[in-house]
């Protein structure tokens, strides 16, 4: 029945010209072949389709079988799979193909991992084909075509082990492969472009103020939409593999290709990497700056090229150390705002390689103006003390301290300062009191004397270290890590400096540090230590009243409520923080034992 319609639909537009085929001849042609295709009655299809009087019909509407022609390929055991394939190749090379792109396109949508791969398998080759045949009209068709098919790949898992890359199940590398080979031709052809409009423009027989370059400058914008896009997805989304680790990677290889394809469309990558820091003239074209050069992109662009060293060969050694740092900057400022761990890995990576080419001591004071210099170790603090990941938290902290050794002494101080006044986090703080020992330390060796970490311009900062946030009621076990290093730090001085030098002016302050911090640290640990007997007293007491029964208690400490816990573990934890009080005190009357001795003549 299908095939006889199909016959019947064919021979009557035999007879019409190809702009006259009806709304009906259209639907009969189309579901007609359809159903003949599905039913396996694909080798009189090939005959009618091959027909030399069918040319046109072909031509006008060959493109709607595509549906089950596909279907059949892409299941590859079909008995009919080779008449399929030939009227398949048959409609590319006849039917239009604006027409064809359309269809085309229609058949990647998928949504199952195995079809997707499957399908831009089978079909990058013949969209490439297509895309081709429409000259210098192809620039949007091709646009359309990279965003569906970075659509479709988006949707695949990603490989995140070398064996995941190596075995890619789902087929995410080869498809990524597939993609270089289909956009190449796209690629040469624009950076041919670029080099005839050069030449045009250079000839003597150029009009003044003649533009060249439309359709070419289209053909570029899509390619640099193209690649920008795959430097956010899925190049800053995966960790790419050495060669050490991988000799061959399918990743690295895409990356690189990126790389060289942004270099063939005119891009300098240098210029792209520094753009925070270099100004880009203005560019013609209808994309807004941040549009066309997305800051995700670049912050990738500048990970390839730093941390995996891909396409170096195109920068320049003029470059310092600092002003690589610099533009970075903006770029790891970025990554680590987010909260996504491939990002914040990436920033890190980002930061600690731009930073290690930098002399330690080196950076100055003025460096702490730009913005994101303060910035970054901000976020810093969030991902050594928020992030779930314990080997980003460790990376982090290794990465902080590498950044307070690029400082020079007076930029270190002032740095000293801001953080005490914005981590607003123990631990932090804390860490932060650790680095000041040590540079007080340094300087008091012979010959490393500065005026920064002695004298009259230690004592601000010493007293920002000295200093409870909540006076005598401050939360002790929260503030535990910056307590301690602070009683650290002030028994290291009253150990190292001598009365008779005071060289940290840590003796003509030491009074004051008496009623700021050390009298109101003693008040609160009494207090402390009070509160926390009479809740053990108290815990103790309850669990003897039924100690037949396991008793779940909830217990106060200031206005917080503790976790609901068995007695024996609240009693634990009581008795934990009994011992902190206790820790406390004996270096708190370790000092005062110091203090006494040194001050007596």
């Amino acid at each position: 029945m299908a095939l006889e319609q199909f016959s019947d639909v064919v021979q009557r537009c035999q007879a019409l010209p190809d702009d006259s085929y009806t709304t009906e001849d259209h639907d009969v042609f189309t579901i007609s072949g359809r159903t003949c295709i599905e039913e396996g009655n694909s080798a009189q299809v090939l005959s009618i389709v091959l027909d030399e009087k069918n040319q046109d019909i072909v031509r006008c509407m060959g493109w709607n079988l595509l549906p089950p022609l596909i279907k059949v390929l892409l299941k590859k055991e079909d008995k009919n799979l080779s008449q399929c394939l030939a009227i398949f190749n048959h409609l590319l090379q006849t039917c239009r193909p604006k027409e064809l792109l359309i269809g085309l396109l229609e058949q990647l949508e998928q949504d199952d991992p195995d079809a997707i791969a499957e399908s831009l398998h089978l079909l990058l080759s013949p969209l490439q084909k297509v895309l081709l045949c429409l000259g210098s009209r192809k620039a949007s068709s091709l646009g359309m075509t990279l965003s569906s098919v970075l659509d479709q790949v988006a949707k695949l898992p990603l490989p995140h082990t070398k064996e995941q890359e190596e075995d890619d199940i789902f087929f995410f590398c080869r498809c990524f492969t597939n993609l270089t080979d289909f956009v190449r031709p796209f690629v040469h052809e624009a950076k041919q472009n670029i080099l005839n409009c050069k030449a045009q423009n250079e000839s003597p027989n150029k009009k003044e103020g003649e533009h060249d370059g439309g359709k070419e400058d289209e053909l570029r914008t899509e390619l640099l939409k193209f690649c920008m896009k795959t430097l956010s997805h899925p190049l800053l989304e995966v960790q790419l593999k050495d060669p050490d680790t991988l000799a061959v990677s399918p990743l690295r290889n895409f990356a690189t290709e990126i790389l060289t394809t942004l270099n063939a469309i005119g891009e300098v990558l240098p210029s792209l990497v520094f753009q925070p820091l270099l100004k880009r003239k203005q560019v013609p074209g209808f994309l807004e700056e941040e549009v066309r050069y997305p800051k995700e992109s670049l912050a990738s662009l500048a990970h390839l090229v730093f941390v995996h060293h891909l396409a170096t060969d195109t920068f320049p050694s003029v470059f310092s150390p600092v002003f690589c740092l610099r533009s970075n900057m903006e770029h790891v400022s970025l990554l680590l705002s987010r909260t996504e761990e491939c990002r914040i890995q990436k920033g890190l990576e980002l930061y600690e390689k731009s930073l290690v080419r930098v002399e330690n001591g080196s950076l100055p004071l003025d460096l702490l103006g730009i913005k994101t210099f303060l910035t970054v170790p901000q976020n810093l603090v969030k991902v050594m003390t928020i992030c779930p990941r314990h080997d980003l938290r460790t990376r982090g902290l290794k990465v902080f301290q590498i950044s307070i050794d690029k400082f020079n002494t007076e930029a270190k101080y002032s740095f000293f300062q801001c953080m005490l006044k914005t981590s607003n986090h123990s631990g932090v703080e804390g860490y932060i009191i650790k680095n000041i020992k040590n540079q007080i330390d340094f300087a008091l060796q012979p010959g490393n004397s500065n005026v920064w970490f002695e004298g009259v311009h230690l004592l601000p900062l010493l007293r920002k270290v000295f200093s409870l946030p909540d006076g005598p009621e401050t939360d002790l076990l929260q503030y535990l890590d910056r307590i301690m290093e602070s009683l650290n730090l002030l028994r290291y001085l009253v150990i190292r400096d001598k009365v008779t030098e005071n060289q940290t002016g840590i003796w003509t302050e030491l009074y004051k540090i008496e009623d700021t911090f050390i009298k109101p640290l003693r008040v609160g640990v009494n207090m402390s230590r009070a509160h926390y007997e009479r809740e053990l007293h108290n815990t103790m007491e309850a669990k003897k009243s039924k100690a037949k029964e396991e008793l779940v208690l909830s217990v106060s400490v200031g206005d917080e409520k503790l976790p609901n816990m068995s007695s024996e573990s609240q009693i634990q934890a009581l008795h934990s923080a009994l011992h902190t009080f206790d820790m406390i005190e004996s270096v708190l009357v370790r000092i005062e034992e110091l203090t006494e001795v040194k001050e007596k003549p």
